[in-house]
């Protein structure tokens, strides 16, 4: 009788230290996707100020992720969770170093940010604001899935992880077209080519990110791999469009 009640209780303290992690989590995210915002903004905007307060403002990122490491394992010591809070205890480790890893590509565009800033812009940015649209809407989803323990919206996550390739590859292939013209030996040109495709991949890296914290909340409650089943899926949808002869 003790056992139970005594294991009650412990399940009611667990309670209390996952609501404390979520919020931290969460607040972590926001801090994140606010970085790589703020970071695009600065070169959207030209402003210096903007990117050195994205540099500036990283390891108030770092901080609060060894805090949430703490945490967790302090509750691992101290409630010793059954199976499914450990599953939840070990995807916020993994979860923290992808939210980690975001806040780091945020100062990578700042710093990229600063250089190009110097010159003028090789073409309007187009489909860079795609690219942080698209990265912003999938850190907030695959946040909400974690917290509501949604697996269909984790997939959905991942399913959208090719918009952000795509538009890689359109910048990529305009710098190309725009160097082709250009004087050979012209380094402003190619520096700032390179600059831009840097902060597009940085953003394409920030969707990897979000995909990697879908896939492990999709884990956490289900305690399989999602990988496989997005890769059934896309290989499903890619011989329906070629059945019905549309193109790639």
């Amino acid at each position: 009788m003790f056992g139970k009640k005594n294991g009650k209780v412990e399940s009611l303290l667990y309670s209390g230290d996952r609501v404390k992690i979520l919020a931290m989590v969460r607040e972590m995210g926001s801090m994140a996707s606010e970085a790589f915002r703020l970071a695009v903004q600065s070169l959207e905007e030209r402003d210096d100020a903007l990117a050195d307060k994205v540099i500036e403002e990283d390891d108030a990122i770092d901080d609060l992720e060894a805090t949430i490491d703490h945490e967790c394992l302090c509750s691992i010591a101290m409630r010793q969770p059954v199976r499914e809070d450990l599953r939840f205890v070990f995807a916020v480790l993994k979860i923290i170093t992808d939210l980690e890893r975001i806040g780091d590509q945020g100062v990578n565009i700042a710093k990229k940010a600063k250089i190009l800033n110097q010159y003028p812009l090789l073409k309007p940015l187009v489909d860079i604001p795609k690219m942080k649209v698209i990265a912003t809407e999938m850190v907030a989803d695959s946040l909400k899935a974690f917290e509501e323990n949604d697996t269909l919206l984790a997939e959905a996550i991942c399913m959208r992880d090719e918009e952000l390739d795509t538009l890689y590859d359109c910048i990529f292939d305009e710098l190309i077209g725009i160097l082709g013209k250009k004087p050979e030996g012209d380094q402003a040109t190619a520096q700032c080519a390179a600059g831009l495709l840097w902060v597009a991949r940085h953003l394409a890296r920030i969707g990897d990110h979000a995909t990697n914290v879908a896939e492990r909340v999709y884990f956490m409650v289900k305690g399989e791999r999602l990988k496989p089943l997005i890769e059934a899926k896309k290989k499903a949808l890619q011989a329906k469009i070629e059945e019905n002869g549309f193109p790639h």
